[in-house]
């Protein structure tokens, strides 16, 4: 078959079968030469269903790192999300934004580096510090939805984690290109009374809605209701789905009057995992498992709304997993909130009936500022300020026509916060070179192909590779910076 047909290949349930039967009688049944007029119908009605705009469903978890996905060597066992993998793609070599919370949010929506927000979201914004804030994703910054909402056509709605801003209702997500927003605002809740510690953070649209249950269940649930109205629709849809698991619970302690950090497994999600001898690392499990289960009813629900076909699904992690709260990203190196591989290198997994071969693996190195220029490519639409965007689109990649390429150049910076006790961290990688800043540890200079773990610091023996690339990173961060930057 030419390479231009095979270029076309998009499910196969986007050529309705009665439309393949009815098309192969008439050709018959007019004595024609069937086969090349059965060709030229199909090809023709082909061609239409190509320019079909895909359903995009994004599962985003938090704080899940390398090794807390079963596809990835974990011990948990996450059966529907590998299933994404087996009947896909999966990713070895997928970059977060940010290994923080809402600067990897912020590139994921916008497309850009977080260094170029206006308010430097380079840390985690602080619900009750910043209550009464205006910080957070500001009116020009483009969000994927706001393109695929107002340019595409699509019905846009995310469920489950924001954490772009809460202290004005101009911050909220209805204002920044989706139709629907169900879930909280801040970096965390309690799982159970949906509220930061007894602050209310659960929303229906833009009010205040009291709700119980499990934060996790309530989010799935919701998606499931939301794609039942989304297939009675005529439009293509873009869901974010952003699990707040397995990230830890946001309590309160009546004797301090304050929240507190808690894990919140079900007793019934504990049971599933008994085998995990470590209390917080089980603890931690129960709640994935959890959110395996939600994972598993939204892929169900695709299914049984014939969606499954025309949907791109991703499943990707906002950053790596704090081992302090049952994370983990063994072997790498490094956690949440360092900018090592642990922090930084998180699953992904991609599927695409028809489109994406079943039980791909990629270690082409990618960001997930890519998934913005990628949905507008599906979608037949170009921002504005397409320029502006610094990834790159993977469309060719997932239809395998395109060599994976290892050349390409990322850069991530942290912000310094008080309140965390975080300091600024820096890194830049450029092919297989990787240059980092620590703010405890020093400089580092890594070759990431070789040593994937970075156990090797290699900035004396090739110290003109670390001097460039310490001095480019530290140019581009300054080239980034909006000069109306807070």
């Amino acid at each position: 078959m030419p390479a231009s047909y095979s270029a076309l290949r998009l499910p196969t349930s986007r050529v309705p079968p009665a439309a393949l039967a009815a098309t192969r009688r008439s050709c018959y049944g007019r004595g024609m030469r069937a086969p090349a007029l059965f060709f030229a119908a199909f090809l023709s009605i082909f061609t239409a269903a190509a320019s079909e705009k895909p359903n995009i469903l994004l599962i985003f978890t938090d704080d899940q790192g390398w090794n807390d996905v079963g596809c990835y060597g974990s011990e948990i066992p996450t059966p529907n999300i590998d299933r994404i993998a087996e009947e896909g793609i999966r990713f070895t070599q997928f970059y977060s934004a940010s290994s923080i919370c809402t600067p990897s949010r912020f590139g994921l929506l916008t497309g850009q580096n977080p260094v170029r927000s206006q308010d430097q979201l380079l840390s985690a914004l602080m619900f009750m510090a910043d209550e009464h804030s205006e910080t957070g994703i500001q009116k020009h910054e483009t969000t994927i939805a706001e393109v695929l909402r107002d340019d595409a056509g699509y019905e846009t709605a995310l469920i489950g984690k924001w954490h772009l801003g809460h202290g004005k209702p101009e911050l909220l997500p209805l204002n920044h290109g989706f139709d629907t927003f169900i879930g909280h605002t801040g970096g965390c809740i309690d799982f159970f009374t949906m509220t930061y510690g007894i602050i209310p953070d659960w929303y229906n649209g833009s009010r205040h809605v009291t709700e119980n249950g499990y934060a996790t269940e309530l989010i799935t649930e919701e998606a499931v209701d939301w794609l039942s109205g989304a297939a009675k629709s005529d439009k293509p849809f873009f869901l974010y789905l952003a699990y707040n698991a397995p990230h830890f619970g946001k309590g309160y302690s009546p004797s301090t009057k304050k929240p507190v950090n808690l894990m919140q497994p079900q007793a019934a999600d504990l049971k599933r995992v008994e085998f995990i001898e470590d209390k917080i690392r089980r603890e931690f499990a129960a709640m994935t498992t959890s959110l395996d289960d939600g994972v598993g009813e939204v892929l169900r629900a695709l299914d049984e709304h014939n969606l499954s076909e025309d949907t791109l699904v991703i499943f990707l992690t906002d950053h790596g997993g704090d081992p302090t709260y049952g994370g983990s990203n063994k072997p790498l190196r490094g956690d949440k909130a360092t900018l090592f591989e642990g922090g930084l290198r998180v699953p992904c997994l991609m599927r695409w009936p028809g489109v994406i071969e079943p039980g791909r693996v990629s270690e082409q190195a990618l960001v997930s500022l890519d998934l913005f220029p990628t949905f507008c490519e599906l979608a037949g639409v170009e921002p504005e300020a397409a320029e502006a965007l610094d990834g790159q689109s993977l469309r060719s990649l997932l239809e395998k026509s395109k060599e994976e390429d290892n050349s390409r150049s990322f850069l991530w910076q942290t912000g310094a916060h008080s309140e965390l006790g975080r300091k600024s961290w820096l890194a830049y990688r450029e092919g297989d070179w990787k240059y980092l800043s620590s703010p405890k540890e020093g400089e580092f200079l890594f070759h990431i192909s070789e040593d994937p773990n970075e156990t090797e610091d290699r900035k004396k023996s090739d110290s003109e590779i670390f001097s460039r690339l310490r001095d480019t990173a530290r140019e581009k961060a300054e080239a980034m910076r909006p000069a109306n930057a807070k």
